[in-house]
């Protein structure tokens, strides 16, 4: 039996006390699991993927855990959640059952399923709460090792704060650094490459960080022989221990199952981490999963008998029951009272749950019964509509969907009867009502998202040139916003010592210290987690992904993630992060790309800008600074050398978010591009000028959000023409471009030919200057397609070239 090791401060009466309260959060823990899954087998919650098993380890590293600390963690962490105060017996159920009430249901309001945990970050305007008064986790996601990138940046926030001076409001986010991010996750996905990628990080920047792994041997259904090198993950990462001259890890072992010994690993790891900013590895094994993965299937099926019995012997519950039996701190009895209260606490907050979710829709439910009573007295369809109310009064649980439906079919029956504008009336409010509670807080809804910040144009000397590169503007612009907020900081490969391949960042980095301007690894989903992980906690990180291309090796961090943040939290949570990236027209096929639809369709919830020069660019960073929302910025890659005016007001200059620019008027056809292609839009237009041919010019400036003042279709209704040119593949942006111009905008009405698009070819572009001749869209390739398009107009002013 494990040996007791109590705390010498505390007498053996508080001692028992302790114990007591920590085992009764693992019976109800327990219980929770147990009930939940009947839930979801009896029909009243669709999913269910519990922590039972891992109660014990939970509470030891809640025990650890301090205010101001960060979890980023694992769906099966309720116990821990539960341990600091975070999850009650009722919130629990009111997430299994997908409650949309946010009181209700406070990890999501009913967004994630079940086993997702959060904490609120924010007040209800959207501003921070003092994080360091409470104890926070990040929010959950279900992919696989998802949570790890975030971890890093959760983690260097403590760095940044204990080391760099002057951050406004720093003590609203970090005791002088002192706190830990504590990360969670499953033994089998550690063969993730997010989770390799993220403990080389750490291990290099030296953070404070604690890992844990709940090893129960198996990964669903597949054993770790089939997941880790030698089935332990400890062991392969024992290079990675740390010596008195290198950098490195604590690497700590300890037994699922032995509480005192789980007590005393957890302690030593966080004083290891809190105070020398070393991060620690803990290997917790010997865990069991009574119920299997999820409520899916059976363990059974996998799980041969030895390891059943193993399992039920090794339970961590039932052992840490013997335990506080062997050292009297408990008699059988009086834990067999315990264990009763709680299956009787667990019993009444489920029911306390299902009420509070049943009884506002069965209210919903009489209110249309009582709309469709009225209705069927005078209706043609009076039989029709009895039998839908019946179906309605039958079903004693009802969801939204079954109201909404019923309802719907009966507005067919009755169109052109008097009852209609009453039911149609009540199925447009509730559908708008109940839309809400699915579809808001996409984008941020606080006065300080992206439109709320106005317009200030650069200002220059009466007899500015064009004869400033555009890196300079971007770098000084950059001087600017670093010494204006001390929270910046930006981080990238290539992006310190020499300031960045373009050199963007010159001398940025000797100014303002390694920090702040800081070079990083080959790790693209890191540095973008490093910038969320930041972000959560109160700064306002740049990181830079070198090219547009390579953002992929991050495109799920930003789309499951980072995209979803703000929805998944009902707008509790928010993560600020800029995204520096540059792209379009280069050469070769993986320094030249323009994936965007790929990237747009991928991260809803992100803004994505696409200034066509540096100044634009530099003006959309001053304006992201002044708002709550993340956002990528592809700077193109082709316009560090060329030529612009220098402004005088760096820092205060700001590119309107979501709002397009006429960059020539014209009448004869409507032109929108973004980016690079601009330049040669306005090369073709220029000599379709020789031909009498008038293009209107409109630049996006971005993608997401997308033309807020509808001007493209003032435009269209002037020239009855449009032709949407783009780099990207055939269908990519294109497509999204032309779905916002004819379906949003209604730009149909006013269209006398037919809309275009000219992009690239379906293949990637190749290697040299012909190469991009050849695959995208050239300034010859825009005008015959202009030109073409006005031969079909008026072809005897416009013979056809071909």
């Amino acid at each position: 039996m494990i040996k007791e090791k109590a705390n010498a401060a505390l007498t053996f009466e508080d001692f028992k006390v302790e114990v007591l309260k920590d085992y009764t959060i693992a019976i109800i823990s327990r219980e929770c699991s147990l009930l939940g899954r009947k839930e979801v087998l009896t029909g009243k919650a669709k999913f269910g993927i519990f922590g039972d098993g891992k109660e014990v380890p939970q509470l030891a590293m809640a025990k650890a855990f301090q205010n101001g600390d960060f979890r980023s963690g694992y769906y099966r962490d309720q116990t821990f959640m539960m341990a600091i105060g975070e999850l009650n017996i009722q919130q629990f159920f009111a997430g299994l059952y997908g409650h949309t009430d946010i009181v209700q249901e406070p990890m999501s309001a009913g967004r994630q399923m079940g086993g997702h945990f959060a904490t609120h970050s924010l007040n209800d305007d959207g501003s921070w709460k003092n994080l360091t008064q409470q104890k926070n986790s990040s929010a959950d996601i279900s992919p696989t090792a998802g949570q790890m990138p975030r971890l890093l940046g959760l983690a260097q926030a403590s760095k940044i704060y204990r080391q760099v001076k002057g951050i406004p409001n720093a003590a609203n986010f970090s005791n002088e650094g002192n706190e830990i991010a504590w990360g969670t996750i499953g033994n089998a996905s550690t063969s993730e490459g997010l989770f390799f990628e993220t403990i080389n990080a750490a291990g290099v920047l030296q953070v404070p960080m604690v890992m844990s792994v709940w090893d129960d041997e198996y990964g669903i259904s597949v054993h770790a022989r089939h997941q880790t090198t030698k089935e332990n993950i400890s062991e392969i990462l024992k290079g990675y221990q740390k010596d008195e001259d290198t950098n490195g890890y604590e690497i700590l072992n300890v037994k699922g199952w032995d509480y005192a010994e789980l007590i005393a690993t957890y302690e030593k790891a966080a004083k290891i981490a809190r105070e020398n900013h070393i991060p620690v590895l803990i290997h917790v094994d010997e865990l069991t999963q009574p119920q299997g993965h999820s409520s899916s299937g059976s363990h059974e099926r996998y799980k041969d008998g030895n390891r059943l019995a193993w399992e039920k012997e090794f339970d961590c519950v039932r052992q840490m029951r013997l335990w506080m039996i062997a050292i009297n701190i408990a008699s059988p009895e009086e834990l067999d009272k315990v264990d009763a209260q709680a299956k009787k606490d667990v019993m009444e907050g489920k029911k306390a749950a299902w009420n509070a979710f049943l009884e506002p829709i069965i209210a919903e439910q009489k209110e249309l019964i009582s709309i469709l009573q009225n209705i069927v007295i005078n209706s043609p369809s009076k039989e029709a509509i009895l039998k839908y109310i019946a179906d309605l009064v039958a079903i004693k649980a009802p969801i939204k969907k079954e109201i909404l439906i019923t309802a719907r079919k009966i507005l067919r029956l009755i169109s052109s009867e008097s009852g209609k504008n009453e039911l149609s009336s009540w199925i447009s409010n509730y559908t708008h009502k109940t839309q809400k509670n699915f579809s808001s807080n996409l984008f941020s809804e606080t006065k300080n998202n992206v439109f709320s910040v106005e317009k200030v144009l650069p200002q220059y000397e009466s007899d500015a040139k064009e004869d400033t590169d555009g890196r300079m503007i971007l770098r000084d612009n950059f001087d600017a916003i670093f010494t204006k907020y001390p929270e910046t900081l930006i981080f990238g490969e290539d992006a310190g010592a020499i300031g960045d391949v373009n050199q963007g960042l010159e001398g940025m980095q000797e100014k303002y210290g390694e920090l702040r301007v800081a070079d990083v690894g080959i790790r693209e989903a890191t540095i973008l987690g490093q910038g969320i992980g930041l972000a959560l906690r109160g700064l306002r990180p740049i990181a830079e992904i070198q090219y547009l291309d390579y953002l992929l090796y991050a495109i799920q961090i930003m789309s499951d993630d980072l995209a979803t943040l703000q929805y998944r939290t009902l707008g509790k949570q928010k993560a600020p992060l800029i995204i520096r990236t540059r792209g379009h027209r280069l050469e070769g096929i993986w320094h030249s790309g323009s994936p965007m639809g790929m990237i747009i369709n991928a991260i809803r919830g992100i803004h994505v800008l696409v200034p066509r020069n540096m100044t634009q660019a530099a003006g959309f960073y001053n304006s992201l600074l002044k708002c709550d929302e993340p956002a990528l910025v592809i700077e193109c890659l082709n316009g560090y050398r060329l030529k612009e005016k220098m402004p005088l007001n760096y820092g205060e200059f700001k590119t309107p978010i979501g709002v397009v620019e006429t960059l020539k008027e014209g009448s004869d056809i409507t032109l929108v591009s973004y980016g690079s292609t601009l330049r040669l839009v306005q090369q073709a237009a220029n000599e379709l000028m020789d031909m009498g041919i008038d293009c209107e010019i409109i630049d996006l400036q971005s993608l997401l959000p997308f033309d807020k003042n509808q001007d493209i279709v003032k435009s269209i209704a002037k020239t009855n023409r449009l032709l949407i040119i783009d780099e990207d593949v055939p269908g990519g942006a294109s497509a999204f471009i032309l779905q916002q111009i004819i379906e949003q905008q209604d730009a149909y009405h006013y269209l006398d030919s037919k809309p275009q698009t000219l992009t690239a070819k379906e293949h990637r572009p190749a290697y040299g200057t012909d190469g991009d001749y050849f695959s995208k869209p050239s300034a010859e390739d825009i005008y015959e397609k202009i030109y073409a398009m006005m031969n079909e107009v008026n072809p005897s002013k416009y013979p056809s070239l071909y």
